[in-house]
């Protein structure tokens, strides 16, 4: 395979306006996390019908995954950090591209297979520790299975699609998350409820059809890749395997945990909530997966910073990795208050649909109220760890996460369940998310990623901070 170094700006995010660069990568992610996020709201409408025990058991089920599932977008992280500087330096070459692919690929499947292992064995015990109990407890653990089953190719998928993003075709990503997410829904009422040959599974069709549509996506992605050559398989393409893993390993391991600690806190969070009763836990758990859905564009531009910043700083353009900071920050408190505004208005019919039951829908509308004053800030730390991660300072992001959720998060919702019951739950989330986008703000003054302009009104906060040469 030959370089394509005559064609740079296909991959060339350090051209024109920071803006269309950010659009270029964020908008086509925007669709495709929405469509993934949507499974897990479809699984939940869904199974709200099949019963309050497959309820209160997704709820249970859905932080650990997410937790796990935050390893692959950790390792994307990496593979995104690595490949967009890379490329920054290069000018975007497709050979290099196709290289790292198969390092990325080779990296994600190894690691998805003994993560998935792992959870399978541990599942009854975490479960249990987080307050699963009985039947409850029995329909998570008939979830796990077909769920560890799918990990393996979603997390190698998740390594292709970080190559493709890194090179400025979010497009492709996006369009295989949307596929796999349709598909995962329209298999949903099929299993779930069952038609035809096919027995009502209950929960456990909700994990078949995932296993199903997951592994479905990646086969369709591998083949995609291989037909046109962003994906090679010679032997020449393992050449510098050993370095490539070194570095992605060095930003994927702190990013990964870093994603990870968010959801991981989640399940302890969780684990406070299930002292209040199933109700609780199910309304709880359903407004969690609301929310997630309206963090999509903040995701989206999380997604999309990475290689902005990447490819800025593989070019030394400093100012430009700045810009594209102070822009995603403000874009973040813009969209949080639009988000709180509407939620007040329409928490409740939110709720009532999301939990088809009187209990738990009260839970979910007043998390999806009160919660939402701080939506904003959980947009402020993803999209500032996001960009740590591609300026190589992925320890930094860990801390910040790591103290969102062990200083913050975690003891102040079981000390606010404690004495307050739900409303101290929500109280420690909403001031969880306003510290952390304070911290967001510092580090990244302090690692250069913002100015001493063009990041006001935010910036004004931090910069008193120094600034690293």
């Amino acid at each position: 395979m030959s370089d394509d170094t005559s064609q740079p700006n296909k991959r060339d995010l350090t051209q024109g306006p920071v803006g269309r660069a950010l659009m270029r990568v964020s908008a086509p992610m925007s669709i495709g996390i929405l469509g993934v996020l949507s499974v897990g709201l479809a699984d939940a409408a869904f199974l709200a019908r099949a019963g309050e025990t497959e309820l209160a058991a997704i709820g249970f089920v859905y932080p650990a995954i997410v937790a796990l599932t935050s390893l692959g977008i950790g390792l994307g992280a990496g593979t995104s950090a690595v490949v967009s500087q890379r490329l920054g330096k290069s000018g975007g070459s497709d050979s290099e591209s196709a290289r790292l692919a198969l390092h990325a690929l080779i990296f994600a499947a190894v690691l998805g297979t003994c993560v998935a292992v792992g959870f399978y064995i541990a599942a009854p015990t975490v479960f249990g520790l987080m307050g699963a109990r009985d039947a409850v407890l029995d329909a998570a653990l008939s979830y796990t299975p077909w769920w560890c089953l799918s990990f393996a190719p979603m997390v190698a998928g998740m390594g292709l699609n970080a190559v493709f993003r890194a090179g400025g075709e979010s497009q492709i990503a996006a369009s295989v998350m949307v596929t796999q997410s349709v598909l995962n829904i329209a298999l949903d009422p099929l299993f779930i409820f069952g038609f035809g040959p096919v027995p009502a599974m209950g929960i456990e069709g909700a994990g078949v059809a995932t296993c199903l549509a997951r592994v479905l996506g990646f086969i369709g992605l591998l083949i995609f890749a291989i037909k046109t050559g962003r994906l090679s398989l010679s032997r020449s393409c393992l050449t510098g395997l050993g370095e490539t893993l070194s570095r992605v390993a060095r930003i994927g391991a702190p990013a990964a945990l870093s994603n990870a600690i968010n959801p991981l806190g989640l399940s302890f969070v969780t684990a406070a909530v299930a002292t209040l009763g199933d109700a609780a836990v199910a309304g709880f758990g359903a407004a969690t997966r609301v929310q997630s859905l309206l963090f999509v564009p903040m995701l989206a531009l999380s997604a999309g910073i990475g290689p902005v910043v990447g490819q800025a700083w593989g070019a030394e353009l400093k100012d430009r990795a700045q810009e594209a900071v102070a822009l995603t920050f403000k874009i973040c408190l813009g969209y949080g208050g639009l988000l709180c505004g509407a939620l007040w208005i329409f928490a409740p019919t939110i709720a009532q649909w999301m939990t088809a039951a009187e209990g738990p829908a009260g839970y979910a509308e007043q998390y999806l109220r009160w919660v939402s004053f701080a939506f904003f800030g959980y947009g402020v730390l993803v999209t500032a760890n996001a960009a740590m991660n591609a300026r190589d300072k992925a320890l930094h992001s860990m801390g910040l996460s790591a103290a969102r959720i062990a200083l913050v998060y975690v003891p102040l919702a079981w000390a606010g369940a404690l004495l307050f019951g739900y409303a101290g739950i929500l109280g420690a989330a909403v001031l969880a998310n306003w510290l952390a986008a304070l911290g967001a703000l510092v580090l990244c003054r302090s690692v250069g990623l913002l100015g001493s302009t063009g990041a006001r009104p935010l910036d004004r906060i931090a910069k008193a901070t120094p600034q690293a040469d």
